[in-house]
């Protein structure tokens, strides 16, 4: 009995003696990709046995876990990015208007409006009413100039009476002594104006950006419109028959 015992211990010991030195014999490689099937086996088969000799097996599992979460967390920064914020245009300033700048702006456009209206209702075109329309805008480009001067030259004015603001206020006043200078030829006098009033509203809003915007707003709505009513009047000239004096008072 003690001899039966005495060899299955030494068959144990051997067996124990060249696993140890299979394992010791194994490469670096060999043991990670022993230990990366043990990892695959673990996570696909429920029927496989949890291996507690390979002690690589928790770094697997920490490589499984981080590229498996990676792409989640990639998509929660994604969601937590938040756009900035569009500033709003200047078009919708206008409600701030002060009430005595707003209204007076808008009945100062009833000039503009008036003659294409009157030459629509009567069906006839009238060069008259047509150079009561340009001198109008004409004046209008003076009095833009005037009221960059008037901005600029008070105390604390975030403009400076600088070349680049006294000169650029000049440019509608030489548009408007243009339209005057080429009344005989009134639709070339229209075309000047509407000129004018485009590069007025250039310096305004990008060589000179120092308005409230609410003032802006109200140059713009004035521009447009002054615009429309010339485009109009221009328009009638060649599609109703021309009827009374060139200028106002002007005999036949």
């Amino acid at each position: 009995m003690n001899c039966i015992l005495a060899r299955l211990n030494a068959c144990l010991k051997s067996q124990l003696m060249l696993k140890h030195s299979f394992t010791v014999g194994l490469g670096a490689s060999r043991i990670e990709t022993l230990s990366l099937k043990a990892c695959l086996q673990q996570n696909f088969s429920p029927l496989f046995l949890r291996p507690r000799t390979f002690s690589s097996f928790p770094v697997c599992m920490s490589k499984t876990q981080y590229y498996h979460t990676s792409p989640c967390s990639f998509k929660k920064k994604q969601k937590e990015e938040v756009l900035p914020a569009r500033p709003p245009k200047t078009i919708t300033f206008l409600p701030d208007s002060p009430k005595p700048a707003l209204y007076i702006s808008l009945a100062g456009l009833i000039p503009f409006l008036a003659p294409p209206l009157i030459m629509v209702m009567t069906k006839t075109y009238i060069p008259a009413l047509a150079f009561t329309q340009m001198a109008y805008g004409a004046s209008y480009l003076s009095f833009l100039g005037g009221i960059r001067w008037g901005f600029v030259l008070p105390e604390g004015s975030p403009a400076k009476p600088d070349y680049l603001n006294l000169a650029s206020s000049t440019a509608p006043v030489l548009f408007s002594w243009f339209a005057f200078l080429f009344s005989e030829r009134l639709s070339e006098a229209i075309v000047t104006v509407i000129i004018g009033l485009g590069i007025a509203l250039h310096n305004e809003f990008f060589l000179l950006p120092d308005y409230p915007k609410w003032f802006k707003a109200l140059r713009i709505v004035a521009t447009l419109v002054a615009f429309l009513s010339f485009v109009i009047t221009l328009l009638l000239k060649n599609i109703y028959p021309e009827k009374g004096p060139q200028r106002p008072g002007q005999v036949e």
